[in-house]
Formats: structure tokens, sequence, C-alpha cells
């Protein structure tokens, strides 16, 4: 449906980056437009997983293991990053989406579960009426130059700081 499609990176440290390609996908499916949300690092269910397989037009896929945060890289992670790799540039590929977005990809990218090369080479191969969205801190120099939009979130002040833990609905 998309006459030109454009790339967009979500990153910095601040919390809202998969929220914000979140709402660009609820946007996109509200408008008839076909999404596939790739998941790097991340697996399970959480509230957004199970709204995203309602969605007509969505296509929800994960790559990565529940509660990878605070622990360093396996060998399952390196193997789930790249074969959630193939399947970005499957769906890309494919043209049968409107909208991808590889979610906390950057992050994959700096924690050398994959290369910056097959990155970037990605973004090269996006067809171009295809919207393709990278999100994840620190999102490498190269990545964000030969994106169109860059946002950097940046966090002024939060509640995780006073104790707060993750909340249901709201954090996940």
């Amino acid at each position: 449906m998309l006459v030109k499609g454009y790339t967009h990176v979500y990153t910095g440290p601040g919390k809202g980056k998969t929220t914000a390609a979140l709402g660009l996908t609820l946007r996109a499916a509200g408008a008839g437009l076909k999404v596939c949300f790739i998941q790097f690092l991340k697996g399970g269910t959480s509230a957004e997983h199970k709204m995203l397989k309602k969605l007509p037009g969505v296509t929800l896929q994960q790559y990565g293991q529940d509660g990878f945060v605070g622990r360093k890289p396996a060998a399952r992670d390196l193997l789930a990053a790249r074969r959630g790799l193939a399947a970005l540039r499957r769906a890309l590929a494919s043209e049968a989406y409107d909208l991808v977005v590889a979610d906390e990809i950057c992050v994959a990218e700096k924690l050398g579960l994959l290369q910056l090369s097959k990155v970037v080479d990605v973004m090269q191969e996006k067809p171009p009426a295809v919207e393709l969205v990278l999100t994840g801190r620190q999102a490498a120099p190269e990545i964000k130059r030969r994106a169109d939009l860059v946002t950097v979130m940046q966090e002024k002040k939060h509640y995780f700081r006073r104790g707060v833990k993750a909340r249901k609905g709201i954090e996940y």
C-alpha cells in the first residue's frame, strides 16, 4: 500500500522505544497495512503480545528467551538472533508486509549477537515500498546514519530509580 517506505531508528537510554514501534504498528494495522513485528532477545508473553496476535494483518515473531535481561548472552541467544535476522530478511524480501519492525535488533548487534555489517545489509535490502523500524538502546552510528528517521529516547526522570518495579500493562 505504501508508495515509499522509510527506515526509522528508535534508540537511546530512555523508556519508549518498543512502545513507539507498537504505536506505529497499531496505527498501520488500523489503516489496513500488513505488519511483521519481529522481536530479538525477547520471548514469552506480555500484554502487548496478546493484543498483537489479535490485530488483523499483524504477524508477531519472537527470537529470544524470556528473561534475557540481566544475564550474559549464551549460545542459544546467538542462534536465536541469527534466526531472527533470517526471518527479518525473509519478511522484507517477501514484500508481503508494508511495515516491518525489528524490535531490539540494535541491542542484539551491540551485544555481538549480530554483526553490524549484517544489520546494515538488511537496511540496504529493504524494498522501496516497505517501512522498516529498528529499535534498541545504543544503536550503532552506522545504523543511525543510514536511517531516514532517528528518534533518541532520553530519560530525564524515571520511577524505576525510586524502586518501582515493572508493572504489567505499563512496562510489559
